[in-house]
């Protein structure tokens, strides 16, 4: 897959070590990757690069771009960085979003209403269970099921959407390359085939505990609610659960036995005021307003100028640009992106916004990356 000629130039700004609210500084003064490099050495201390990064922009270490570049040859791999359209809206509202993202897989998905099931590593197996259930259920429900590939509650929430048929996002504390735990790898790389594989770390990126933490406050940036299916009272669930709350994010738990260690975690958050849940259903009806309200929301931030005519009329859709020429592109046999985009001659960040709200509209049909029409 071509290289875009703005990754280069984005890849110096990342692999210089300089903080993410400092290149989110730099992105929005200059718009892009290449005017931000150009901008030099001053321009950069003027937006909180300190020298040390100053220096790595100026000379990046070699191999480590190059295995970045190498990377994202490949097949649905994708970087996003904080001056793109594509860059995901609902995780620029967290109070420090990443600067760019590496994704591995469907990267449209970080654009749907989503969910976090997250728990325990040490999970009991009636924690695994309703992992599952909840899971497949608002799987089924049209949200996304965002996890952290970590043993537990993440895979269980991860292998029952899958085997739902629904969509579900892994978010690593490693580089996009790099399953942990190793024994993830197959399942690392069945999300990827079918859903997306996200991470701020450049590829090769090793596990580290100070990385998860972080992680997780994009995991909670990407949903609009986390469910907490076992944690035990020092559970890594508990601090995500405590980001969500402070991004005004909905926290639900599960309540369990007072005999399970792991439930104590659970009980906690009820006492500080998460909502105790007992079936998908009830996360589903919780949500259902935030999912309106982000749709609008996207609504907004995809309108533009000219109407669509006959082609999408009665739809209800947004003013948005171009919008005939995608549904003539689109037939009623699924479609891969890269043919919409021979056929319809617009851009990649274009044809995701529309068939987003096409397929919010329940115009569009979308499975496993290909897209087709919902009646005529």
């Amino acid at each position: 897959m071509p290289v875009s000629p703005d990754h280069e130039p984005l890849l110096r700004l990342l692999h210089s070590g300089a903080s993410a609210s400092a290149l989110r500084r730099l992105l929005d003064t200059h718009g892009d990757a290449a005017a931000a490099v150009a901008a030099g050495r001053r321009d950069w201390a003027s937006h909180g690069v300190d020298a040390t990064a100053c220096a790595a922009v100026l000379r990046p270490e070699a191999a480590a771009l190059a295995g970045s570049l190498r990377w994202l040859e490949a097949p649905a791999h994708h970087l996003l960085g904080w001056a793109d359209a594509a860059y995901p809206p609902l995780l620029r509202r967290i109070a420090s979003p990443p600067a760019t993202l590496f994704v591995a897989g469907d990267a449209d998905l970080l654009w749907r209403p989503a969910v976090a099931i997250v728990g325990s590593r040490a999970a009991t197996a009636g924690g695994r269970a309703n992992a599952g259930q909840f899971a497949a259920a608002l799987a089924r429900a049209g949200l996304c099921v965002t996890s952290g590939l970590a043993a537990g509650i993440d895979a269980a929430a991860h292998r029952a959407t899958l085997d739902a048929g629904g969509t579900t996002v892994a978010v690593l504390g490693t580089g996009p390359d790099i399953a942990y735990p190793a024994c993830h790898r197959a399942l690392m790389a069945q999300i990827a085939q079918s859903g997306a594989v996200v991470s701020e770390h450049p590829p090769g990126t090793q596990p580290l505990r100070t990385h998860f933490p972080s992680r997780n406050r994009i995991l909670v940036g990407l949903s609009l609610g986390i469910v907490v299916v076992e944690a035990a009272t020092r559970s890594g669930a508990l601090i995500t659960a405590r980001l969500a709350g402070d991004a005004g994010r909905e926290v639900f738990a599960l309540p369990g036995s007072i005999h399970n260690p792991m439930a104590r975690g659970c009980h906690r958050l009820i006492r500080e005021g998460a909502a105790l849940v007992e079936t998908p259903a009830e996360v589903a009806e919780a949500l259902a307003p935030l999912v309106r309200d982000l749709v609008r929301s996207l609504r907004g931030e995809l309108s533009a100028c000219p109407a669509p005519a006959s082609g999408a009329a009665g739809s209800g859709l947004p003013d948005l640009p171009h919008i005939n020429r995608l549904w003539d592109a689109l037939g009623h046999d699924p479609t891969g992106m890269d043919e919409l985009l021979e056929r319809s001659g617009l851009t990649a960040a274009a044809v995701s916004s529309m068939l987003l709200a096409l397929e919010l509209e329940g115009r569009v049909a979308a499975e496993h990356g290909r897209y087709s029409r919902i009646g005529v």
